[in-house]
């Protein structure tokens, strides 16, 4: 009979009667066997209860990601149960980290490029400047590709453990000024996320300050900032973006953000938490990580396509960059690749990965004389 434990942050609930219940339910227990959820007939009447903290400071992020933490206890039948907090409620953005890795927390859902400046490796496990391009690209790099074993690896030496990626949006550009080319960028006040994304408008002359999302409407309001980047237009409408700009900057028609277009969050778990659960728990976690991925994203854009109409209704105007300042950007967004990837070696093997396939008869985006003169040292 297996052993059940209960996370060490965990709340243990009798739940014999859900169980009970459960298993009469044949219904419910079809739709487990379909989402990979584990037997739960031994579970000894304990729910384990991870805390689980995400990035989402509110609007439709956060009501996804409330809303599927709170179905996990009904789709294992009570075995476990996610018990989900919005930005800040127990830590701050950027103390995530930390706090899972000092069991605060069992789990969390942040933005992945979040912790740059402490593994290198991160600017590759989410979109970075003219990277990898489309929400697909990313999932053939974690699932087929060999990026999943890559990160788990990564964040296995810190004590944690990556389950699995998951979609959201592209991000787009506020702005207090029309930004119509590479050049409106210079000298302005801009909030970025760090990492290579933030030195690549360093690059184009921005004046770059790293803040949490849910400081980016203050410091907007108080004009501390008067340029930001943040995710996609329903986030950004939630929290008020169009009260305190004016203008939304994009890419060419078909490239809604050139530095960010595929900013990947991510549910990673203490690995002390991850251990305490059975081979079989853990196979559904991973699965039901991968189904909210698809389900989040697809949620998101469709709250994006109302979210336009609003901003058009506030009067916000949507100012587009040209092929010409794609090209500018490229130009000084290749030296960072290599300049990132050369910082450690787990870094190095997730940008050979995407390298080859970013050169592969598949994509095309670089092509032999782009990278000329550059090399990775691992």
């Amino acid at each position: 009979m297996p052993k059940t434990t209960t996370a060490t942050t965990g709340e243990t609930l009798a739940t014999d009667k859900g169980r009970r219940d459960f298993l009469k339910t044949g219904a419910a227990v079809g739709a487990g066997a379909l989402l990979g959820a584990p037997s739960i007939g031994t579970a000894a009447g304990k729910t384990t209860t991870w805390k689980v903290q995400t990035s989402w400071p509110g609007g439709i992020g956060l009501e996804i990601f409330k809303s599927w933490c709170n179905s996990i206890i009904e789709k294992t039948g009570g075995e476990l149960a996610f018990k989900p907090f919005g930005a800040k409620d127990v830590v701050g953005e950027f103390q995530l980290f930390d706090a899972v890795k000092n069991g605060v927390l069992d789990a969390m859902n942040p933005f992945t490029l979040y912790w740059a400046g402490r593994m290198p490796a991160a600017v590759f496990l989410s979109s970075y400047p003219l990277g990898l391009r489309q929400p697909s690209e990313w999932d053939a790099f974690y699932y087929g590709l060999g990026g999943l074993e890559l990160a788990r690896e990564a964040f296995g030496r810190m004590g944690l453990h990556y389950i699995g990626p998951i979609q959201h949006d592209a991000n787009i550009i506020h702005s207090k000024v029309p930004i119509n080319s590479i050049d409106d960028f210079r000298g302005r006040k801009m909030r970025l996320p760090g990492g290579m994304v933030a030195e690549l408008f360093q690059a184009a002359g921005a004046k770059t300050t790293l803040l949490p999302g849910s400081e980016i409407f203050p410091a907007l309001e108080k004009g501390t900032i008067d340029v930001a980047d943040y995710v996609g237009p329903a986030i950004n409408y939630a929290l008020g973006f169009h009260q305190v700009t004016k203008y939304i900057s994009m890419g060419p028609p078909g490239f809604m953000s050139i530095y960010q277009p595929v900013d990947l969050m991510d549910l990673t778990a203490s690995s002390r938490s991850w251990n305490n659960l059975s081979p079989a728990m853990q196979r559904f976690v991973e699965n039901e990580v991968h189904v909210y991925s698809d389900m989040h994203y697809a949620k998101i854009q469709a709250a994006d396509q109302e979210a336009w109409k609003k901003f058009k209704e506030a009067g916000t105007e949507v100012t587009r960059l040209s092929e010409d300042d794609v090209e500018a950007f490229t130009q000084l967004a290749v030296p960072l690749w290599f300049k990132w990837a050369n910082k450690d070696r787990f870094a190095a093997r997730a940008f050979r990965i995407q390298l080859d396939y970013m050169m592969s008869g598949s994509l095309g985006y670089v092509t032999p004389d782009m990278i000329e003169g550059y090399t990775l040292k691992a």
